[in-house]
């Protein structure tokens, strides 16, 4: 029995990834409701929840870390049915996070695919230390923490520990973004131009999302907001 639920016909290219900036530039602004305290909570409602009773049709996708302190719907401020999220720590991508990515290309017509990393990473933390200690976890926790390792490795050093510690948590974002972008089921979307694969940092205690493949060095390009006092 065939298990994909198709949402609307595939669509023709994305014209110069024009829909995938569009639905990147909307969850800049959700972030900044969420950041300067704004946040709106949409699509929530009874409406929303009848409308999607027989039917969802989210165009964006997101790989995020496990940790409970970056939930994707609300570091975007997004609705019920706005994204396809799929969770693990690190990012680590198997079998099951592949297919399930892979079912958002088909069923829905994913147009951004954002794999969403953030400071402060146990997972990544956990590599480092294996990284120095030339040891991995047993079991389970071992193969997670390797996949991650094999990111750290490398990394060049940096001035400091907690340096190190945030350049890895980028390049093990970058690593996964560019894995997604080649992998089968996923690549020929990518170079067809129907879907791009942005990797991002969230920080912690800015609650601000950063794109991590902008020229710029891009934050989202909106500015920061003003101190909070009191």
């Amino acid at each position: 029995m065939a298990i994909v639920q198709k949402a609307a016909p595939r669509r023709a290219t994305i014209t110069e990834g024009h829909d995938a900036d569009r639905r990147r530039q909307r969850l800049d602004r959700g972030n900044t409701r969420w950041r300067t305290f704004g946040s709106v909570h949409p699509r929530q409602g009874s409406g929303r929840r009848r409308e999607l009773l027989e039917h969802q049709a989210p165009r964006v996708s997101v790989l995020s870390c496990a940790d409970s302190r970056v939930p994707p719907e609300m570091v975007f401020d997004q609705g019920l049915g706005d994204m396809f999220t799929t969770r693990s720590a690190g990012q680590v991508l198997d079998s099951s996070v592949l297919g399930t990515l892979v079912y958002g290309v088909d069923a829905f017509d994913t147009e951004l695919l954002v794999v969403l990393g953030h400071d402060s990473c146990g997972a990544v933390k956990a590599a480092v230390e294996a990284l120095r200690t030339g040891e991995l976890p047993p079991g389970n926790l071992g193969y997670l923490v390797g996949q991650v390792l094999e990111v750290v490795e490398t990394v060049p050093e940096q001035e400091t520990e907690k340096a190190f510690l945030d350049a890895c948590v980028r390049a093990n974002a970058r690593a996964v973004a560019e894995q997604l972008r080649h992998e089968p089921g996923l690549r020929e979307a990518v170079a067809a131009g129907r879907m791009k694969v942005e990797p991002a940092r969230y920080d912690l205690r800015r609650s601000r999302v950063e794109w991590l493949d902008d020229a710029s060095g891009g934050e989202g390009g909106i500015p920061a907001p003003r101190a909070r006092t009191g």
